[in-house]
């Protein structure tokens, strides 16, 4: 029933968030023909390059619309010196202009030179703009009176075009950034599974922030391996929680920062259980930064799928033998059907209790109709793991505080995952008119 939902939900359709791009470059384009009016334009007089330019300049970043800004003024510049020179040459000979096969010849020879020197110049990004500017200045051709004015008009429209989108683009509405707060967030509220990709939108937002200087702590019920697919294009700057709580994680220094290990005395007992009644398990370990899983048993029909699957990553060792150290035991996982998963959880009950485990139970993407049963330490919490991460990061900021940012119905569509980013960013950079005052 509960997949089923989740169907419905991810088929409902959702309106996206209107972004900040396209607000800012809404604004760009109504500043440039406000200016055009102003300047005394009205209908089809209303040049347009300046609103074109506008459009194509706004990036997400400042950065990104400078370098779009250089390459629009570059092929417009090579544009207009070759559609000048071609007007210039009809002026000289209307010969030329008169006859039309020979003329929309020359007007793709000039679409072949602009094109060619824009790579000439080792600006390939601006070659079909310069292509594209050189058509707009000749294609009026023979009711163009004056071509040294079509040509400067059109300079100065990119000019007042890339102006717009460079000044909205710098401008931001006055925030203040909540820079003393560490926001954690559920892996599990921006992807449906471990297996899914994150959606560009989010991955973009998720950067923006980052970049910006946010610290986000991603959690995950699952070993880092997955980050390394699912955020590998994203700028992590905070360790993550990993294993539902059992582990820390440090992708910039590739290292575990703690990890809330098995009792020995636990995992002997629990494997000599297991052992005992044919079960097949894995273990899952913490050796030298690097997790390790130990497979107990002869793997099934049923666990085939999700085994082979997962044992494809380079991120995971699956080894055979004889476990390095007792001591490094992270947890330990069974596979099987919902009614033998609730039956295996009535026999290990008393042990379960009497040595203090945790358990969880957790659908299997990957195998159909499958569970899988998690056995950590007691002491294995999400919220044990935030507040030893925060006695880490406190060591070189004292100020800094947990913020948690998450879903309350859960994950149901990419729409929920922009909603939970949205919300995150709100909590980051709140629009503030007037400063707070220090108490």
């Amino acid at each position: 029933m509960r997949q089923r939902e989740q169907i419905k939900a991810a088929r409902r359709w959702h309106p996206p968030h209107i972004g900040q791009r396209i607000v800012k470059t809404t604004v760009a384009v109504f500043l440039c023909l406000l200016v055009y009016w102003i300047r005394g334009y009205r209908g089809q007089e209303m040049p347009t390059e300046a609103a074109i330019t506008a459009i194509i300049c706004m990036q997400p970043y400042v950065r990104d619309t400078g370098d779009y800004a250089l390459n629009r003024f570059a092929g417009t510049l090579i544009g207009t010196a070759w559609g000048l020179l071609f007007l210039l040459l009809l002026l000289v000979f209307p010969a030329l202009g008169s006859r039309m096969l020979l003329l929309y010849m020359g007007m793709a020879l000039g679409v072949m030179l602009s094109l060619y020197t824009a790579v000439l110049f080792r600006k390939p990004d601006a070659s079909s703009l310069a292509a594209i500017v050189f058509i707009c200045i000749v294609i009026a051709f023979p009711d163009i009176q004056d071509p040294l004015w079509q040509t400067m008009t059109r300079i100065l429209g990119v000019l007042l075009g890339t102006a717009m989108a460079i000044g909205v683009n710098v401008f931001r509405l006055p925030r203040e950034k909540n820079r003393d707060c560490v926001f954690f967030v559920r892996m599990k509220d921006l992807v449906p599974d471990r297996f899914s990709q994150l959606p560009a939108a989010a991955m973009f937002r998720l950067n923006y922030l980052y970049n910006d200087g946010a610290k986000i702590c991603m959690i995950s019920e699952h070993a880092p391996a997955f980050f390394t697919t699912q955020l590998s294009q994203t700028m992590l700057s905070v360790p993550m929680i990993v294993m539902d709580g059992a582990a820390i994680y440090d992708p910039a220094s590739n290292e575990y920062l703690f990890e809330e290990t098995l009792p020995p005395e636990s995992s002997a007992l629990l494997s000599k259980r297991l052992d005992g009644l044919g079960i097949s398990y894995f273990i899952y370990t913490i050796h030298r930064n690097k997790v390790c899983i130990f497979h107990r048993g002869e793997v099934r029909e049923q666990e085939k799928i999700l085994y082979d699957r997962l044992r494809r990553s380079p991120y995971r060792s699956y080894l055979e033998g004889e476990i390095y150290e007792p001591e490094e035991i992270v947890y330990f996982k069974i596979i099987d059907g919902p009614g033998q998963i609730e039956e295996l959880r009535r026999v290990l009950k008393g042990l379960v209790n009497h040595h203090g485990l945790r358990e969880a139970v957790r659908p299997q993407t990957a195998a159909e109709n499958m569970i899988g049963l998690y056995l950590y330490s007691g002491r294995a919490s999400v919220k044990r793991a935030e507040e030893r991460l925060m006695e880490h990061l406190r060591e070189t900021d004292p100020a800094l505080k947990p913020v948690e940012v998450f879903l309350k119905g859960g994950y149901q569509s990419e729409h929920d995952a922009m909603q939970l980013l949205h919300t995150l960013s709100n909590s980051y950079e709140p629009v503030r008119f007037f400063r707070r005052r220090e108490r």
